[in-house]
This record gives structure tokens, C-alpha cells and sequence, in this order.
């Protein structure tokens, strides 16, 4: 009999409804006394869920944790790192002005090594100026933070996933590795100036001079950096479904600018960078372009692999 009466109750709630009546139930729940029951029912609305993205706060010295599921996206201010197990963000990860976010972790370093870090991300990532994304991880490019055998060039690696854009303005660096982008990726500016003096998260964290690099990526949309001042920029072995244009970035390392052993479905185009596009000491291939290339990476442009005094090779060739 007591659960008859409670249906009663929620059927003639449900038929207010349907008349356009709106029965405003305080946020503590509503008490219904029904004859006969004991207690009398309570009501507590489910309500909405929340709107508003996390905060993920932390500094160098005592990072926050990114870990867990995220419906509502993520906001980065100050240092965080994602080396407790899968972060999963629904919507967007905004890296506020001067703040980090490190997902270079390979093992769930909150339990003791057992299990695996990664971040995946339905959205978009942006970052602010002075902001720092560092993403993924693999062995002998760039190994893993947490790899134990890091020094000797390391066994781990991770996968992490961003389904939209990676979009930074004026950012300190950005360190993508071995990751899927769903969207373009995109640097306009930023860096750590003309200059191979560490700073910022470079100086504290990764003991190295600032510099922003893209390796063995997935990237469905385009590629664009513009701008940049900082000491090096690599982007090397990605897939890339659009274009690639590199323009007006100038680095303070000579042997900085390789932009190489890329398949681009696209256009490339490369023009007023200082250095320009070059083979370095990478001993790496020419990239392979489906669509033109341009500039300082046409295919009529040679360079000495490896500089300053290898045996000249073409920067791209026809895909």
C-alpha cells in the first residue's frame, strides 16, 4: 500500500508537469506527508549536473593530480600532472597564463608504479601565454618521466588521445609525443625568446633550455607554427591529414628548425624562418608531401644531412 501511495505521489508530480505547472522543490528536498506512511517521503531533486569545468591547482614543488573522469571539462592553474592512472576529460582543457599541465607519466605513480597514466580528452586543449603543455611520452626521443630506465633511452611510452584542436597563443613551449590529435595543432607565438636559458617549468622540471617539439603524432587536421622565438622546435616522424606551414619562427640553436620525415597529405610551406628548415644532426628522411610544398621545404631545396657538411638531400619529396 505504501508504495502505491509513493507512485501516486510521483504520477500527479509528473502530471503538473505535463500542464505546464512547475513545482519549485527547495534544495533540500521537499517532505510529502502521506497518511498512513512512516517517515513521511522525501523528495531530493537529482537536479542538473554541474556546469562549471574542475580546477586542477598545484605548483613545480607540489603538483595537482589529474586523474579520474571529468564531465565538464578542466581548468589548469599552476602546475598539474597526470600520473595517477587515466585522466578523462569531457569538453575542454584550458592551460591558464604561466601554468603547466605534464602528461609525460607512463605508470600510475599514486599506486606505487601498478597501472598506467594517460589523459584523454573529448575537446579541445588551449593554451594561455607563458602556458606549457607537455604530452605524451616514448622511448629514446623523449622518454617517459617516470620510466625507470629514462636514462639509458627508456622502455615506456603512452598514448593519449585529444579528439578536437591543440590550440596555444604565446605559450612557453608545447612537447607533444607518440599521441592522436583529432584536430589541427597550432602555435602562434610564444617560446622562451631568442635564448637557450632554461625557464619557467624548463628550469624547474625539466632541467633544459625552452623549446617546443612534435614527434611521432597522428594529427588528423593541420599543422601550424608562426611566430615562435625560443632556442629549438622539432617536428619529426608525424602524420599529418592537412597542411603544414611554418613561418616567421626564429630559434637560437642553429641546429633548430627540423621539420622532417613527415607524411603531409597536405601542403607544406615553410618561409622567414631563421634557421631555416634543415637536416641538423637528426639523420632523418625528407618529408613526403601529397599536395605542394613551398618555400624553404620545395622539393628543388637541398640541405647538407646531416649539416653542416653531409651529403645534400631534398627537405620533402612528392608523396
Amino acid at each position: 500500500m505504501r508504495a502505491l501511495k509513493l507512485v501516486r505521489v510521483v504520477l500527479g508530480l509528473g502530471l503538473l508537469a505535463a500542464f505546464g505547472l512547475v513545482l519549485a522543490v527547495p534544495a533540500g528536498g521537499v517532505t510529502i506527508p502521506i497518511p498512513g506512511s512512516s517517515p513521511p517521503v522525501v523528495f531530493t531533486p537529482l537536479g542538473p549536473p554541474p556546469t562549471q569545468p574542475a580546477v586542477c591547482t598545484g605548483t613545480d614543488a607540489a603538483p595537482g593530480q589529474l586523474a579520474g573522469m571529468y564531465p565538464n571539462g578542466v581548468v589548469i592553474w599552476g602546475t598539474c600532472w597526470v600520473n595517477g592512472g587515466i585522466a578523462q576529460v569531457d569538453g575542454n582543457v584550458s592551460i591558464e597564463p604561466g601554468s603547466t599541465l605534464n602528461a609525460s607519466f607512463a605508470l600510475n605513480d599514486q599506486n606505487h608504479g601498478v597501472g598506467t597514466s594517460a589523459l584523454y580528452v573529448t575537446g579541445n586543449i588551449y593554451i594561455d601565454g607563458g602556458g606549457t603543455l607537455i604530452l605524451g611520452c616514448e622511448p629514446n626521443h623523449s622518454p617517459c618521466t617516470d620510466d625507470p630506465a629514462a636514462a639509458s633511452g627508456g622502455t615506456l611510452s603512452t598514448l593519449d588521445i585529444v579528439s578536437g584542436d591543440v590550440v596555444a597563443s604565446d605559450p612557453l613551449g608545447v612537447i607533444i609525443h607518440h599521441s592522436i590529435i583529432g584536430g589541427n595543432v597550432t602555435q602562434l607565438g610564444g617560446g622562451g625568446g631568442v635564448s637557450c636559458v632554461p625557464t619557467g617549468v624548463f628550469a624547474a622540471e625539466l632541467h633544459s633550455p625552452v623549446f617546443s617539439d612534435l614527434e611521432d603524432n597522428w594529427i588528423v587536421g593541420d599543422v601550424t607554427i608562426a611566430g615562435l622565438r625560443t632556442c629549438w622546435n622539432g617536428a619529426l616522424r608525424n602524420y599529418v591529414g592537412g597542411d603544414f606551414t611554418s613561418t616567421d619562427n626564429v630559434f637560437a640553436d642553429p641546429d633548430a628548425n627540423e621539420v622532417l620525415s613527415n607524411v603531409i597529405q597536405g601542403d607544406l610551406a615553410c618561409a622567414g624562418n631563421s634557421p631555416v628548415v634543415e637536416y641538423g644532426d637528426s639523420h632523418a628522411s625528407p618529408d613526403k608531401v601529397f599536395g605542394s610544398a613551398s618555400g624553404e621545404c620545395s622539393f628543388s631545396t637541398y640541405q647538407p644531412n646531416p649539416a653542416p657538411n653531409g651529403p645534400l638531400m631534398p627537405i620533402a619529396v612528392p608523396g
